[in-house]
């Protein structure tokens, strides 16, 4: 019923407004998000759609559908590599799905669920652009200085914006 729902237009705004808050955010604190060695990467993308997946309710969002097309941007946007976004997305819509269905929906189930989603979309980037010769770390280094901050900040970010994101899907239900 997403076409009765006020969700029909916020879901693809906030999307978009996540997507380039990735962008702004790892521009503006650059500094800190990328000083050698360690590497932060934002997934705020990955955030909007995991709370879709925990907040739809009774409302079917085509969440399979949105996680391909914002992997199409995602890849010619910011990767510049057609494909590894395009594949990960719907793999961790699919993902969160089976775990909500296997999990209690608590706070601390979902920010569980969160940690595995994340874990999950750097391993498989990393993975994929380790194949197409785009990366050069090795595998401890990359568990190191790239795995480590990434969920640190995103775990963060998803600790700040779980209630908000909850609120705002209550409203646009």
């Amino acid at each position: 019923m997403l076409r009765l729902s006020k969700l029909r237009y916020g879901f693809p705004i906030g999307l978009f407004l996540f997507f380039f808050l990735d962008g702004s955010l790892s521009k503006v604190f650059s500094n800190q998000m990328f000083s050698y060695p360690y590497t932060m990467v934002s997934y705020l993308v990955v955030l909007w759609l995991v709370c879709a997946a925990f907040f739809e309710g009774t409302i079917a969002i085509p969440l399979i559908p949105w996680a391909i097309a914002m992997g199409v941007i995602f890849d010619l946007y910011y990767t510049g590599i057609f494909g590894i976004f395009i594949a990960i997305f719907p793999l961790i819509i699919m993902l969160t799905r089976t775990l909500i269905r296997a999990l209690p929906q608590t706070f601390l189930m979902n920010l569980l669920i969160f940690f595995i989603d994340i874990t999950v979309v750097a391993t498989l980037s990393y993975i994929g652009n380790s194949i197409i010769h785009q990366a050069s770390l090795t595998a401890s280094e990359f568990l190191l200085y790239s795995l480590a901050p990434t969920l640190a900040y995103n775990l963060a970010m998803f600790v700040i914006l779980y209630f908000p994101i909850q609120a705002l899907y209550g409203r646009l239900r």
